[in-house]
């Protein structure tokens, strides 16, 4: 919604492979939102946290979703972004339905149908006004391992109270449990972009999480400003990321995830630790 009280409903469809993406405009009356849980409407498409379906243009199918890892809720962080989830005059909330889980179905498209199953899935959500002014995010759960291996991680400039700070946020699922890292955890982080590849370093008390992530080739995608969906943010689904987990001093997890979505976006000098 504009400052000028015009609106509109959208659904973007971003395809990875071929580097392009669609942005379907809905009437705004056409969006409905359950008050409770993740249940979104748009016309005759649905999104829910166990299952999506699409009935575009472009797009038309139906895709299940099994065994979930939701972000870990407690009573001071019932979600991903903590106490800060409780601050009424944040620009940009975010939160995270599943690091990984199993896809099942079909959708077809025009270049005929594609199968999703037996595939991995990822689901996060914002909402708000505007993205943040400078932010690189970082996601993949393409890993060779055994058990389900997930990262996420976002480090962004948030406006605060007529200035603003250095935010972040990374989860790593590994054996069964999601590693949290956050400014509200105590964890510490630091950023850095050399030779064509953003790395980035959490530690806290008992783990440390290096993170090297190389772009792959990708596309503008809209994104909110003041309300407007005009900004442009480029984003890859062809990155790839190597991890390394350190506990207590040594290395516990080691491996390279494909596949992997990369967002490097706005002026990312002002989040850095160092720029090479």
């Amino acid at each position: 919604m504009a400052p000028d009280g015009s609106r509109h409903a959208f659904i973007q469809v971003f395809d990875g492979k071929k580097n392009k993406a669609h942005y379907q405009r809905f009437d705004a009356r056409e969006f409905q939102a359950h008050p409770r849980h993740f249940e979104v409407t748009l016309g005759t498409n649905q999104f829910t946290a166990h299952a999506i379906h699409l009935d575009l243009p472009q797009v038309k199918g139906q895709l299940q979703f099994s065994n979930l890892h939701p972000w870990p809720k407690h009573l001071h962080a019932p979600g991903i972004m903590g106490w800060y989830s409780f601050v009424p005059f944040m620009e940009c909330y975010h939160g995270v339905l599943s690091v990984h889980h199993r896809i099942e179905g079909l959708l077809e498209t025009p270049d005929g149908p594609v199968d999703f199953s037996g595939g991995t899935g990822y689901m996060e959500k914002d909402w708000g006004v505007s993205f943040p002014s400078s932010w690189i995010w970082i996601q993949s759960n393409h890993f060779d391992s055994d058990a389900p291996v997930s990262l996420m991680a976002s480090v962004a400039r948030i406006p605060w109270l007529g200035t603003s700070f250095t935010g972040f946020i990374s989860g790593f699922l590994w054996k069964g449990k999601i590693l949290r890292f956050a400014s509200y955890t105590g964890a510490r982080m630091e950023a850095r972009l050399q030779d064509g590849s953003v790395s980035i370093v959490f530690q806290d008390k008992r783990y440390r999480l290096e993170i090297t992530a190389y772009p792959g080739e990708g596309t503008a995608l809209r994104s909110p400003i003041s309300g407007e969906m005009t900004g442009k943010v480029n984003e890859s689904l062809q990155a790839t990321v190597q991890v390394r987990l350190f506990e207590k001093g040594s290395l516990a997890f080691s491996g390279e995830g494909r596949n992997a979505g990369l967002e490097i976006a706005g002026p990312v000098e002002e989040i850095l630790s160092e720029t090479r």
